[in-house]
This record gives structure tokens, C-alpha cells and sequence, in this order.
């Protein structure tokens, strides 16, 4: 085990011969792209398994957020939070808009739903909010804020894919949510997200958004970007999808172990909302100080073993957009580290890596 690099995840691969399979039907078809067949079909699984009205494959989830912000008519002003990753900032920036941070709820580490309405402004023109590590946002209160004010609300579900909140799947709330299918991510397609929405407008927008604006070969319905993803893309989302239910089960397994070797610390851990059915993507450990944190991430790294500081820094840090002081979110982010976790990671393994944060905590 000294020589085996344990990274805070490694991408879940079905079996070869599976994913042969649908080359086999590329190569028969020769169609790579432009919403071809195998596109069509993931598509109306995941639309299947997530059980929402329209889902547009998207060719990174970077892509889906901008396009969902555009779709929305999102400009000047929009609240969201300082506590995700770079893309949900980013992407505000990169469509002209203007990020207002609300700082985070320390429990959930989503966006303080109490705290929102007094960020809005005659500018503000909606809500980009996120699921932090998979935990549903409050989405009945955003979403009477929401409507009380009249502001389209935006989720980054990056985070999300096979959780479910009140009975329902958490991407099925907002107007719009934007996932991410990376490879480090609990279901992926290589590289590869999607756009949800049960609006029909938003969904006839999204899907000249993401072709060009194309309606045919020689017309435009308006402005879009290249959006689209390849049948490579989603033959590995189709060999994956199958196995969705194994991946989570795992995932749980192993966070039950960390639970167990870990009980006896004074580490926290997010808190699960009520009604909330988790997809364990992802086991993050606040710790009492950045520097108890920094001495076991190092330890760990010394035996070869790597988790992530995610989210660090606090977005609110950014030196584009640094005028915001938000004091959870970055107290949080310094103290909070994700352990590895992914299927097929092993009990001693996670019984070393518990055993290694034990010896640097006071």
C-alpha cells in the first residue's frame, strides 16, 4: 500500500467490454456528435431516473451554469453564495453578471436562506444557490423569497446526482439546475454535465442556447454557444447509469467506516436538512483549526494519501471579487477537509486515514 497514491476519488469505470459495446454502435453509425443517438437515449434514462420534464446533456457543467444563467435572463445583480466552487462564481462573472454573497448557514454550509432578503436590491435579478456537497439548500424558503420578490432561483447541483429531498429528486427544484458529470463525480461521462428544468420556455431556450441558436440547418431562433456533448460522452454515462444504485450503496458503506474510527474526535460534520435522502458524495471533516487541519493533511500526504481542501478559499476571497467580508463561510472554508472516498476504497485504508488525523488532533 506505500506506493498506491490514494486521491480523494477515482473515477468509477464499468466494464470494458460494456463500453465497447456502444463504440461498436459509433462506428456502426458513424455519428460522434450533434446530438446523436446515444445522446437521445441517456438523456431520456436520466430524465427517467431523476424524474424531471426536460434534461439537455451538456459538454461540462461549467457550460451548463453559463448557459442557465443566459437562459435566465440573470444580469446586474445576483445573490449566491461565497461557500462552492470557483465555477459558481465564475460563471456569474463570465455572463456579466454581479455576485452579492450571502454568507452560509454553519450547520448545512448552504447559503443562509434567512439571510437573503436583505441582500435584495432593485437590482437583484435572482438566486444562484448550491447544494453544497449534495446537502439540499432551503429550497421551500429561496423559493418563497423567490416569488415574493419575483427572481428566477438557479441551483449548482454539481453535487446532487441520486439525492433526493422530500420525497422528490433535489434537482427538480428552482427554475433551473445545472449538474456536473466530471469524471470525480459520483455518476460522470468523462467530461460532461446537463441542464434541468421543468419550465417549457426556459427549456426551449436551453436548447437552441446550447446548438449555435440553430432552428434547422439554415435559421436561428437566437444567440447560443456550442454546447453539445458527443456520443463517446454519453455511451460512458449509459455503461454507468446502471450502477448508480452499487456507487451510492458503497460510498454509504465507507462513510459508515470514517463515522466509526472517527466517533471519538472532536471533528463536525455538515448536518443533513430533515427529509433529506443522501447520495454520500462527498465526506468533508471541519476540524477545530486550520492548523490541525494543514499537519493531517500533511501526514496524510507523506503516506501517500491526498484529500482535498474543498472549498478553499472561501470565494468571497477571489481577486476579482474580493469586497465582500463573509465570515462563516471563510472560518469554514480553512477548517473543513474531503476525505477520499469512492468505491472499491478499502476499510484498513480508511482506518489509516482515521488513525493519521487522530495523532495531529489535541
Amino acid at each position: 500500500m506505500d506506493k498506491q497514491l490514494i486521491h480523494i476519488t477515482r473515477s468509477f469505470l464499468p466494464p470494458m467490454e460494456e463500453y465497447i459495446a456502444y463504440l461498436e454502435q459509433i462506428w456502426d453509425s458513424n455519428q460522434l456528435t450533434n446530438n446523436g443517438a446515444l445522446v437521445q437515449e441517456l438523456e431520456q434514462k436520466l430524465k427517467e431516473y431523476l424524474g424531471v420534464s426536460h434534461l439537455f446533456f451538456i459538454n461540462n457543467g461549467t457550460t451548463a451554469l453559463q448557459i442557465a444563467i443566459k437562459a435566465s435572463g440573470l444580469h446586474d445583480e445576483v445573490i449566491t453564495t461565497p461557500f462552492s466552487y470557483v465555477a459558481t462564481t465564475s460563471s456569474l462573472v463570465w455572463e456579466g453578471c454581479q455576485p452579492v454573497f450571502v454568507d452560509i448557514d454553519p450547520h448545512t454550509l448552504c447559503i443562509d436562506a434567512e439571510l437573503i432578503e436583505a441582500a435584495i436590491t432593485k437590482r437583484t435579478t435572482g438566486i444562484v444557490a448550491t447544494h453544497v456537497y449534495g446537502i439540499p439548500c432551503d429550497v421551500e424558503k429561496i423559493g418563497a423569497i423567490a416569488q415574493k420578490y419575483g427572481l428566477k432561483v438557479l441551483y449548482d447541483a454539481a453535487h446532487t446526482f441520486g439525492g433526493r429531498y422530500q420525497g422528490k429528486s433535489v434537482v427538480s427544484y428552482g427554475d433551473i439546475s445545472a449538474l456536473s458529470f466530471h469524471a470525480t463525480k459520483l455518476f460522470h461521462t468523462g467530461e460532461g454535465g446537463a441542464i434541468i428544468t421543468e419550465d417549457e420556455e426556459l427549456a426551449h431556450r436551453i436548447s437552441y442556447m446550447r446548438n449555435f441558436g440553430h432552428k434547422g440547418k439554415e435559421d436561428f431562433w437566437g444567440l447560443g454557444i456550442n454546447g453539445k456533448n458527443t456520443e463517446f460522452h454519453a455511451a460512458m454515462g449509459l455503461c454507468n447509469l446502471p450502477y448508480i444504485g452499487e456507487i451510492i450503496a458503497s460510498r454509504e458503506e465507507i462513510c459508515g467506516w470514517y463515522d466509526e474510527f472517527l466517533s471519538a474526535t472532536i471533528l463536525t460534520r455538515p448536518i443533513l436538512p430533515e427529509g433529506c435522502q443522501y447520495n454520500f458524495a462527498y465526506y468533508p471533516v471541519i476540524f477545530q483549526s486550520e492548523s490541525e487541519l494543514i499537519q493531517s493533511q500533511d501526514q496524510l500526504n507523506e503516506n501517500n494519501i491526498f484529500p482535498r481542501r474543498y472549498f478553499y478559499p472561501s470565494l468571497s476571497n477571489l481577486p476579482y471579487k474580493n469586497d465582500q467580508h463573509m465570515p462563516i463561510s471563510e472560518d469554514i472554508s480553512s477548517r473543513i477537509l474531503c476525505l477520499p472516498l469512492f468505491p472499491g476504497l478499502m476499510i484498513d485504508v480508511v482506518e489509516l486515514i482515521s488513525q493519521i488525523i487522530r495523532s495531529c488532533l489535541k
